[in-house]
């Protein structure tokens, strides 16, 4: 009966040691979290199958060391060491879902009449979360750390108490094999006691790290806790974090989903929790970002696409992240992550913004030995001409100390009754309503821009194009100081007759300008989307008013300025009707008897019009 039991325990170590072999060979067909070391750890299993196949030959009863030295290790790893990583993992996504929630119920406090009882409250509950979700992360990933090491040793170490086992419970084995295996079997042991080694230090590490994070300050855990002074990077080109995305669901329904949101290039990307890869959700070139009140929530901005149609809709969880997603987007939208030096770049632009607070003289004074003067001035007769001395002037003789500068278009009350009286309404393409339909027709010259109200002040001078530097230096200054975002949108109606500011929802004239009034253009010349103009305007005998208006368009400016100046010789050529002859030569005309520019600017307007009509001069 013994010698039956022996013999069946014999073929059972046989065909169990023959699985072995096979098993350590395809140990490496095994996919870990990380991967750290498993070369290494595959290399020897496979010269330890090797070894298993030449003691194969010579097995016999092993029973009680081999659970004391081979089954017991691995069964632990397996309990003990898997089931551990396991619920730490089911523990994570717990706290990771309570933060969630918590999230939400932040995300959805209001932004005017805050009871401050409850916003401390939701608040606590918010870094209560985060602690835990923190806390439950590092024990989780220290967890997957220590498992890097375990399963490396739970592998080898029954191994090794196997392969000795076998050598020296078999004589004839220990014949064999001694000699050849002794300084590998001593090699293995080393590196297994290297590693738990590298273990013990991984734990005391990790074991310092929490004791660090739970001594930390809650203010570390509570969102927006330095909303007073916040340190902002306004010189990002890329951007990272967890945004509110606003999705309709119905007509007047809507729903905020917390999403990962990051810049790749000129790509706003989105990944959804547990997604392998974001997928694009907004092309970010050539668009514009602008903060906007949304659903009575902080920190909302919108992202609008160069043809002017509104994008998408975000939230941030802080002023910090609110300033630097809305200064990362604009970055990227200028394409400045292209050049050599995107980080140059993203800086010196913001420079340009802030040089208000240095004592410059003049906005355009740094590029005079670079760039030649082209300042313009108007002549006896209306046009514009280059200035041939025109010297620079100081800051102060341009535009005086302390003038107040205007963020939003508002009309002159007799300018605003005249443009409502009679509820008459402009089309951007020349199909306007009523009176001002026959009038629109009269004209040689009607071409479209989209801009973005920048700012407008008051003025000194108007004889020079320093002026308009000088302005869009000191209102670029002003919105970057008082962390000003909103724009006004609008389309920009050049005409042989006037400059008219049109809203793109209700068709509405917000703004007109007489052409005859508008003594000085000029496009910026580092950021080619600036242009501005200066009006003088005469309010009573004796009075006169001077006005810059600074606007940044998704064209480049010079575009818009030679449209200006070309409306300035046809309305001055129209005096005089062998000029007006002379000139409808020069300049090609539509089939509707319209000048056309000379330029691309038809092929790009007519991209960003909705209705894809083809833009006309």
């Amino acid at each position: 009966m013994f010698v039956h039991i022996q013999l069946n325990v014999s073929n059972e170590m046989c065909l169990a040691t023959q699985q072995l072999s096979k098993q350590l060979l395809a140990y490496e067909k095994q996919h870990f979290a990380l991967g750290k070391g498993d070369e290494e750890v595959i290399s020897t299993l496979h010269y330890f199958s090797k070894v298993v196949d030449e003691l194969n030959v010579l097995h016999s009863e092993l029973a009680k060391q081999l659970a004391d030295t081979m089954i017991l290790p691995i069964i632990q790893f397996r309990e003990k060491d898997l089931t551990e990583v396991s619920t730490l993992k089911d523990l994570f996504g717990l706290a990771s879902t309570e933060h969630d929630v918590s999230m939400a119920k932040y995300s959805r406090l209001p932004k005017r009449k805050e009871n401050e009882k409850h916003k401390a409250e939701v608040a606590k509950e918010v870094a209560n979360a985060r602690r835990k979700q923190h806390l439950s992360s590092l024990q989780y990933y220290c967890a997957l750390n220590a498992l890097q090491y375990r399963k490396r040793v739970a592998m080898m170490e029954p191994m090794l108490g196997y392969t000795r086992g076998q050598i020296n419970f078999f004589k004839k084995g220990a014949e064999m094999f001694s000699k050849r295996l002794d300084s590998f079997l001593t090699s293995v042991s080393d590196m297994v006691q290297s590693i738990q080694g590298e273990l013990d230090a991984e734990a005391e590490k990790m074991r310092i790290s929490q004791q660090d994070l739970i001594s930390v300050n809650e203010s570390v855990y509570t969102p927006d806790s330095d909303v007073t002074s916040p340190v902002i990077n306004r010189n990002l080109i890329q951007k990272a974090g967890y945004l509110n995305l606003r999705n309709k669901t119905g007509l007047v329904t809507t729903t905020w989903e917390r999403l990962y949101f990051f810049t790749q290039g000129g790509n706003l990307m989105c990944q959804p929790r547990g997604a392998v890869a974001g997928g694009l959700i907004q092309d970010l070139d050539n668009c514009s970002v602008m903060a906007v009140d949304c659903e009575d929530r902080r920190y909302c901005f919108q992202i609008t696409t160069p043809t002017g149609k509104t994008g998408i809709t975000l939230q941030a969880e802080s002023r910090k992240e609110y300033e630097e997603w809305i200064c990362a987007i604009n970055n990227i939208s200028r394409q400045i992550y292209l050049t050599d030096n995107p980080e140059a770049a993203a800086i010196k632009l913001n420079q340009t913004a802030l040089q208000a607070v240095t004592p410059i003289t003049s906005f355009a004074k740094k590029h005079e030995a670079h760039h030649p003067s082209q300042n313009v001035k108007p002549t006896d007769n209306g046009k514009t001409t280059p200035s041939e001395s025109a010297g620079i002037q100081d800051s102060t003789q341009l535009i005086a100390l302390g003038t107040p500068i205007q963020f939003d278009i508002v009309l002159p009350a007799t300018e605003f009754l005249d443009q409502n009286r009679g509820g008459r309404r402009a089309n951007p393409f020349g199909e306007s309503e009523d009176g001002s339909k026959d009038e629109e027709e009269d004209s040689l010259l009607q071409q479209m821009f989209i801009v973005r109200f920048l700012g407008s002040m008051a003025v000194q001078s108007d004889n020079t194009s320093e002026v308009i530097y000088e302005a869009m230096r000191q209102v670029l200054a002003a919105r970057a100081i008082h962390n000003i975002f909103r724009m006004t949108e609008s389309h920009l109606m050049v005409t042989s007759k006037n400059l008219r500011l049109i809203d793109p929802q209700t068709q509405v004239t917000r703004a007109s300008f007489e052409l005859a009034t508008v003594t000085q253009f000029a496009a910026h010349q580092d950021n080619k989307r600036l242009i501005g103009f200066v009006v003088h305007l005469r309010e009573t005998p004796g009075e006169e008013s001077m006005s810059a208006y600074v606007f940044e368009s998704n064209t480049e400016g010079e575009k818009i300025c030679y449209a200006i100046s070309l409306g300035k010789e046809i309305a001055e050529a129209q005096k005089d009707p062998e000029a007006l002859a002379q000139l409808m030569k020069s300049v090609p005309f539509t089939n509707d008897g319209k000048f056309v520019l000379l330029n691309d600017q038809s092929e790009e307007d007519g991209a960003t019009r909705e209705e894809g009509e083809e833009s006309e001069a």
